[in-house]
C-alpha cells in the first residue's frame, strides 16, 4: 500500500466517521423530539383536535376514542418519518463516503505531488546534471521546506564535485608539470656527452624537481589524513608552537596562551603553513607577525595587495595569487588549503582578509569543545 492509497483510507475514513456520527445524531435527536414536535404543530392549528402536553382538554375536545385514534395516527407518522429519514440518511451517507474518498484521493494525490517531484528529479540526478534543482513553487509549508533543503543540498553536492573535479585536476596538472620537467632536464640537460660542470648543475636540477615532487605529494597525503578527521586527541601548546616557529622565521610573536585539544602533528604543520606562506608572500622589508590568545590564532603579513574577491578562493587547493614560475621555493599551492582542512578536522573555522596596506591576515578560531 502506497503513502497516497493510505492517506485516502485515512482521510475518507474519517470524512466517513464524521458523516456516519451526524447522521446518528440527527436521527436519536428527531426521534425523541419527534412527536411532541408534531403535537405542537398540530395544537396551533384552528379546530385541532389533538391536545398539548400538559394543557387541559375542553369540554368541546374529541371522545377518548378519537383520543387514541390520533395518537396512534401520530406513532404511525412517527415511525413512518424516522423510517422516510433513516433511509434518506443512509443513501446520503452512502453518495457521503463515494465522494469523500475521491475527494481524498484528489487530495492526498495533490498533497504528496512535491514528493513525487523530489523522486523523480533525485532518480533523474547524476554527475552530468547536478545543476537541476526542484525549485517547487508551492506555498509555505512543510513540503516546501523539505524541497528548498532538498535543492540547497544539492547546492552543496554540485560545489564538493565541482571542487573534487577540479582538485582532481589541479593536482593532474602539477603532477604532470614536475614530471615533464624532470624529463626535459634528463634529456636536454644530458644530452650528448655533458661535461662534470654540466652533470653537476643538471644533478642539483633533477634534485629540486624531486624535492618538489615530494612536497607536492606529502601536502596532498597531508590534506587527504586531515579531510579523515582525528582518531585521537590530546591537549597541545599552540602557543609554544607558534613561538618557536616565529623566531626561526623572524616574526613578531606575541599573545596569551592558547591550547587545543588535537592532533600535535597537525596542529603544528597548521601554524607551520601559516607562517610559511606569510613569510614567502612578504615583501623584502615587510613583517611577519603571530598573536596568540584565548581560542584564537592570526597570522599577519606585509605582501602584495590582495583583491577581496581572491581571498576566499586562496583556501582551495592548488588556488596561488599569481600564475606559477616554477622558482626555487615556490610552494606547490596546498598551504592554505591545508590549513583549513586541518583547522575543520579541529572543529575549528579558519577565515582570512586583506590588510589595507597590503598583506594578508589569517585567523584560526577554536570552538570551546577543542580548547584545552
Amino acid at each position: 500500500m502506497n503513502e497516497r492509497t493510505r492517506l485516502t483510507a485515512s482521510f475518507g475514513g474519517l470524512l466517513l466517521l464524521a458523516g456516519g456520527g451526524l447522521v446518528a445524531l440527527i436521527y436519536f435527536l428527531l426521534r425523541d423530539s419527534l412527536v411532541s414536535t408534531i403535537s405542537s404543530a398540530a395544537a396551533r392549528q384552528p379546530g385541532s383536535p389533538v391536545p398539548l402536553p400538559g394543557v387541559r382538554v375542553s369540554a368541546a375536545a374529541p371522545s377518548g376514542g378519537d383520543f387514541a385514534t390520533t395518537v396512534q395516527l401520530l406513532g404511525f407518522v412517527e415511525e413512518t418519518a424516522l423510517d422516510r429519514l433513516l433511509l434518506v440518511s443512509i443513501a446520503a451517507a452512502a453518495g457521503f463516503a463515494l465522494a469523500s474518498v475521491v475527494l481524498a484521493w484528489w487530495m492526498a494525490g495533490r498533497m504528496l505531488r512535491p514528493v513525487s517531484v523530489i523522486t523523480r528529479t533525485a532518480r533523474r540526478l547524476s554527475g552530468s546534471n547536478l545543476h537541476e534543482r526542484i525549485a517547487l513553487d508551492a506555498p509555505p509549508g512543510e513540503l516546501k521546506q523539505l524541497a528548498d533543503t532538498f535543492d540547497a543540498m544539492l547546492d552543496r553536492i554540485e560545489r564538493l564535485v565541482g571542487a573534487q573535479q577540479r582538485f582532481a585536476a589541479n593536482a593532474a596538472h602539477e603532477l604532470r608539470t614536475q614530471l615533464a620537467m624532470q624529463r626535459a632536464a634528463a634529456e636536454i640537460g644530458l644530452a650528448g656527452e655533458p661535461d662534470a660542470a654540466r652533470v653537476s648543475r643538471m644533478r642539483e636540477k633533477l634534485i629540486d624537481l624531486a624535492d618538489g615532487n615530494e612536497r607536492l605529494i606529502e601536502g596532498l597525503l597531508l590534506l587527504s589524513v586531515s579531510e579523515q578527521g582525528l582518531e585521537r586527541r590530546e591537549p597541545v601548546a599552540v602557543h609554544h608552537i607558534a613561538a618557536a616557529l616565529g623566531d626561526d622565521a623572524g616574526a613578531l610573536v606575541r599573545g596569551g596562551p592558547l591550547v587545543v585539544k588535537g592532533d600535535p602533528v597537525l596542529l603544528e604543520r597548521l601554524v607551520g603553513n601559516l607562517v610559511a606562506n606569510a613569510v614567502r608572500y612578504n615583501r623584502p622589508d615587510g613583517r611577519v607577525e603571530i598573536v596568540t590568545g584565548p581560542g584564537e590564532l592570526a597570522v599577519t603579513n606585509t605582501g602584495p595587495v590582495v583583491p577581496a574577491e581572491v581571498v576566499p578562493l586562496l583556501f582551495e587547493p592548488f588556488r596561488r595569487l599569481h600564475e606559477r614560475r616554477h622558482t626555487p621555493g615556490e610552494g606547490a599551492g596546498l598551504g592554505l588549503s591545508i590549513v583549513a582542512a586541518v583547522a575543520r578536522a579541529h572543529d575549528a573555522v579558519v577565515a582570512a582578509e586583506a590588510n589595507p596596506g597590503g598583506g594578508l591576515t589569517v585567523r584560526v578560531t577554536f570552538g570551546g569543545a577543542s580548547l584545552g
